[in-house]
């Protein structure tokens, strides 16, 4: 203990850490979080031709639209989608364009495109919502199964593949209700799934010189002095490596939950996320892929700071490590689309290379000749990776002292 004591003060001392773990706050909750809410994504529009041109007032936004979404709360039938529909083009053919924006649309167009594709005019730029007409919109669950159906035909998902996932779609809860989506879809479908990599930067700059940063101040000669010291050090390391972890991301992701609760509430926790996408198989709710993502991001960034630490520990200068740590973190995901799909899938496997946001998705894996579903296994292989990388580090740093 006291070994990780020290070690635990070292780290925290150095003012690059604390730098680091400053502009990692402040980006994640200030801008992507406060901003993104207040003005980027939520704020009523001012100069569309700006990514920035909105009005500062996205809490009033959010309620306006969360408000007019308690009209249809509640159980999602083909009344209520036909009504809807109806309602966005009366809104448009009387309104502005300011109150089509309450309406949720982009969920409910996606909707329209996925369960309705053959009352899509091709000839035409306005939205399905404008122009489709409402007594047309009948029978969506049974559509929605057809629309999983034509999918997976069409991807080539057949056999026990796709009697998997059609089992695993048999769990949803069928009628969805409904609330006001557009909220949920931008924390799981856009902030949630990069949630992890702005934390994995910093493990980066602040980890990556753990082991390495040793022979830059002169300290290996010492540690080979004292008796089995090497491998207590590194224990001792790794602990403070992975609490290190810990501790950033409990830092970030509990002042993000408070930011996500003042501007949106609890509101449709329990809404199902096939409002979000409607060919999803996952029987999860809104809460219930937000725990899935937070956990996915803490797994993935502690194996990720397991293998930067592994790094660390196999090199004697602190510019490779970090060279060696920032490859790890970024050429999978460049490689990845230029590979081979079975190959994706395992690349994916690596911590922070693959997506929470796959939830929504049909990827499986064929483990010893049976399909399983790719979040589950992405949510569980960086633990993996973390726990090997310990006997493995402190190995190769006892024979690097050696040396």
């Amino acid at each position: 203990m006291e070994i990780f004591l020290a070690e635990h003060k070292k780290l925290w001392s150095k003012k690059y850490v604390r730098i680091s773990v400053l502009l990692c706050f402040v980006y994640m909750i200030i801008f992507a979080g406060i901003l993104q809410f207040q003005w980027f994504t939520f704020g009523s529009p001012k100069d569309v031709t700006s990514a920035f041109g909105n009005h500062f007032d996205g809490y009033e936004v959010i309620r306006e639209r969360q408000e007019y979404a308690e009209q249809f709360h509640g159980v999602l039938t083909d009344e209520t989608l036909s009504d809807m529909v109806s309602d966005y083009q009366s809104i448009e053919k009387n309104g502005s364009y300011d109150e089509t924006k309450k309406t949720d649309w982009s969920v409910k167009t996606s909707w329209l495109e996925t369960l309705f594709p053959e009352l899509k005019q091709s000839d035409t730029y306005l939205l399905m919502l404008s122009y489709v007409d409402p007594e047309k919109l009948t029978d969506i669950y049974e559509r929605r199964n057809k629309a999983i159906e034509a999918f997976m035909d069409a991807s080539g998902i057949e056999g026990d593949e796709k009697e998997y996932l059609l089992s695993m779609n048999e769990k949803v809860e069928i009628p969805f209700s409904y609330v006001w989506t557009e909220g949920w879809r931008t924390v799981l479908g856009d902030s949630l799934p990069d949630f992890g990599l702005m934390i994995a930067i910093v493990l980066v700059v602040c980890l990556a010189p753990m082991f390495s940063g040793e022979w830059q101040t002169k300290t290996g000669a010492m540690i080979l002095t004292m008796k089995q010291g090497w491998r207590k050090d590194a224990l001792a390391k790794l602990a403070v490596g992975f609490s290190f972890t810990i501790e950033i991301f409990l830092l970030i992701a509990i002042p993000n939950i408070i930011v996500q609760m003042v501007y949106l509430g609890a509101s449709g926790w329990d809404t199902p996320i096939q409002c979000i996408k409607m060919i999803a198989i996952a029987p999860m709710n809104m809460a219930q892929a937000e725990i899935y993502e937070y956990l996915f991001a803490l797994f993935g960034t502690l194996g990720f700071a397991g293998l930067v630490m592994l790094i660390s520990s196999l090199s004697k200068n602190d510019l490779l490590s970090i060279v060696g740590g920032f490859a790890l973190l970024f050429v999978p995901m460049v490689i990845s689309e230029y590979l081979p799909y079975t190959l994706q899938l395992i690349v994916s496997l690596i911590p922070m290379a693959g997506s929470s946001a796959d939830i929504f998705r049909m990827n499986t894996l064929n483990i010893f000749g049976k399909a399983v579903w790719l979040p589950y296994v992405e949510l569980w292989t960086p633990l993996i990776f973390m726990i090997a990388c310990i006997p493995v580090t402190v190995s190769r740093w006892a024979k690097i002292q050696k040396s």
